[in-house]
C-alpha cells in the first residue's frame, strides 16, 4: 500500500539515542573535543578550566537540585552561581520526605548532610551553593576550586555573572520565557524545563529569538524523554489501521493539589524568602503556600497545567512524526467545581486555576499526503472509551497510554509510545530495525555529553526551541482553552482566537515594571 505519508526523518531517529549509547559518548575523544590530554594537564579525571563549560544554575527548588546532581558529574561542566528567592530549605515539598536528601548525601560523600531550615526537603540557594561547594571540593577534590556565587535577583545574576557561557533554567514556569530571553539576549547557551512559556505569545517570541542565533545551543530538556515513533509510522503507512482519525493521550496527572478557590489565609512570608521576586512578571497579590513549592503548575498565573508537564514527554514525537502544525479548533471539556453563597448553591467561575480534570480535542488540517486528524489529551483521572477489541478480553485502558485509531483499526501503547500493539487492524510484525529500545531516562544525565559538545562546536542537536514551535502553541491554546471554556478557532498566521476575542488575553501576559522580555 501507497504511504500515506512519511515518518520521522533520518535525523529525528538518530536523535533517539538510547542510554546506553549515551555510556559511550562519555570520553572527549567521543564527542570530538579538542581538549589537551588530562595526563599532561592534571592526571586521570583532570579538565583544564579553559575547556570547561560554565554554567549558571537558575531554581533550586527540589527538581532543581536533583537534576543538578548529575550535571555536576560532568567534567566538561563547571557550575559557577545558583539563584533562586528562597535562602533556605522552608516548605518545600517532594514525593518523599528523604528521597532527596540521600540523593544529595550520597552525591557529596557526606552522610550526616543535612539542608538546615525548618531541617525537612532541600532546596533554597544556601543548599544549591552548599551542595557545588561540597561537591568540588569532596567528590571533584579539585585543589583550585574556591567557591560558587549565590543570588537572590535573577537580574543580579545577568549583571554581575558576564562570562558565563550557559543556563539552566529550572524555575516554576511563569519565569522560563522571560529568563530564556534575558540569557539569549546575552549570547548564552540555555538549558530549560519544560514549557518554553506558559503563554503563547512569549513562547514563540524565546522561538524566534533562538531561531536567530543559530550559534547558541538551546534545548528544551523532555526531549530527551521522547519515546520512538518508528513502530507505529511504520505500521500506519503499512495501511495496519487504514487512515489515521485520531491520535489519544491520557496521563495520571495532576498529582498536586488543584485549589478550586484563591487562597483566603494570609500566612506571613517565610524568612528568607523573597516573594516579590518569585513572583517575577506576574502581578502581585498576598503570598500563599498554596501558589509555590511542587504547586504552581496548577494556577493559570504561574503554571501550563497538566499538559505542559507531561505532553512534551509524550507528544513532542508525536508531532514531528506526524507533521502536526498549528491546530485550527481546539474543544474543552472540563469538569467545574460547585459552592455555597449561604443556603443557595453556585458553580465557581474559575479563571484561575486548572480544573481538576480535563480532556482537550484538537483539530490539526490535512498536510502533504496526511489528512485531517484529531488529537485528544486527557488529564485528571479522564481516559478515552475502554476499546471494544480490550473489552472482549476483559482488559481495561492503564492510567496513563495513547491510542492510533484509524478507519479500520486500533494501535494501542504506552504513554511514551512505548510497546506498541495492533489492537485491531492488518496484524503486521515489528521492523526490526528501528529506534524503539530508547529507554526513558533521567532528563538532564542523558542530555549533558551532547549539550556540552553542541556548546564546544556551535552545532545545535536535537531538542532545540524551534523544533517545539507546535507543541509550544498546542500547550498554550489547551490552557486558553480550559480558561474560557470554549469552543477556540486558531488562526496561526496571526496568532490569534477568531472566535471568541476576549480569550486572546489569555495568550499572552501583563507584565510588571521591571520584568519586560526587553528589560530583563
Amino acid at each position: 500500500m501507497k504511504k500515506m505519508f512519511a515518518a520521522a526523518t533520518k535525523s529525528q531517529v538518530k536523535a533517539a539515542i538510547n542510554r546506553r549509547k549515551f555510556v559511550g559518548l562519555g570520553s572527549a575523544a567521543a564527542l570530538g573535543f579538542t581538549i589537551v590530554p588530562r595526563h599532561v594537564l592534571g592526571g586521570p579525571g583532570y579538565t583544564a578550566p579553559s575547556d570547561k563549560i560554565t554554567l549558571a544554575y537558575i531554581g533550586m527548588g527540589t527538581q532543581g537540585i536533583r537534576e543538578m546532581l548529575p550535571l555536576l558529574a560532568v567534567p566538561e561542566i563547571q557550575v559557577v552561581a545558583v539563584c533562586d528567592p528562597n535562602k533556605e530549605a522552608r516548605g518545600y515539598r517532594d514525593w518523599g520526605k528523604d528521597y532527596l536528601r540521600n540523593e544529595i548525601r550520597k552525591a557529596i560523600n557526606n552522610p550526616n548532610w543535612s539542608p538546615g531550615g525548618d531541617n525537612a526537603v532541600a532546596g533554597g540557594r544556601d543548599n544549591g551553593k552548599a551542595i557545588v561547594d561540597a561537591y568540588y571540593a569532596n567528590a571533584r577534590k579539585d585543589p583550585a576550586y574556591k567557591s560558587c556565587a549565590a543570588y537572590a535577583d535573577v537580574r543580579e545574576l545577568f549583571a554581575k555573572e558576564k562570562d558565563v557561557d550557559a543556563v539552566k533554567i529550572m524555575t516554576p514556569d511563569h519565569l522560563h520565557g522571560v529568563l530564556c530571553t534575558a540569557a539569549l539576549k546575552r549570547g548564552k547557551h540555555v538549558l530549560v524545563h519544560k514549557p518554553l512559556s506558559n503563554r503563547l505569545t512569549e513562547g514563540k517570541k524565546v522561538i524566534e529569538m533562538a531561531a536567530g542565533k543559530p550559534n547558541v545551543i538551546t534545548h528544551l530538556i523532555p526531549w530527551d524523554s521522547n519515546g520512538s515513533m518508528d513502530t507505529v509510522m511504520n505500521w500506519i503507512n503499512a495501511g495496519a489501521i487504514g487512515t489515521l482519525k485520531e491520535i489519544h493521550n491520557w496521563t495520571n496527572r495532576p498529582v498536586w493539589p488543584q485549589y478550586p478557590d484563591l487562597p483566603k489565609d494570609k500566612p506571613p512570608v517565610p524568612e528568607g524568602f523573597d516573594w516579590d521576586l518569585w513572583l517575577g512578571p506576574e502581578a502581585m497579590r498576598d503570598y500563599s503556600p498554596d501558589y509555590t513549592h511542587m504547586v504552581f503548575r496548577g494556577w493559570y498565573d504561574f503554571g501550563g497545567g497538566a499538559m505542559a508537564d507531561m505532553g512534551h514527554y509524550s507528544l513532542w514525537t508525536v508531532f514531528n512524526a506526524l507533521k502536526l502544525t498549528s491546530p485550527v479548533t481546539v474543544i474543552p471539556n472540563r469538569s467545574h467545581v460547585c459552592g455555597f453563597h449561604e443556603p443557595v448553591p453556585y458553580r465557581i467561575n474559575n479563571d484561575f486555576s486548572f480544573p481538576m480534570a480535563s480532556m482537550v480535542r484538537f483539530k490539526y488540517p490535512a498536510n502533504g499526503s496526511r489528512p485531517a486528524v484529531d488529537l485528544c489529551w486527557y488529564d485528571g483521572g479522564m481516559r478515552p472509551p475502554v476499546p471494544e477489541e480490550l473489552l472482549a478480553e476483559g482488559k481495561e485502558l492503564q492510567q496513563e497510554g495513547m491510542m492510533f485509531v484509524g478507519e479500520s483499526g486500533k494501535i494501542l501503547a504506552g504513554f511514551n509510545v512505548q510497546n506498541p500493539q495492533i489492537i485491531a487492524g492488518k496484524k503486521m510484525e515489528a521492523p526490526k530495525t528501528n529506534s524503539d529500545s530508547r529507554d526513558q531516562v533521567s532528563q538532564t544525565s542523558a542530555a549533558l555529553p551532547l549539550f556540552v559538545n553542541a556548546c564546544k562546536t556551535g552545532k545545535q542537536y536535537a531538542g532545540s526551541f524551534p523544533e517545539a514551535t507546535y507543541i509550544t502553541e498546542a500547550v498554550n491554546l489547551y490552557a486558553a482553552s480550559l480558561r474560557a471554556n470554549k469552543i477556540l478557532k486558531y488562526d496561526a498566521a496571526s496568532q490569534s482566537i477568531t472566535n471568541v476575542k476576549e480569550a486572546n488575553a489569555y495568550l499572552s501576559r501583563s507584565y510588571r515594571k521591571g520584568w519586560e522580555p526587553d528589560a530583563i
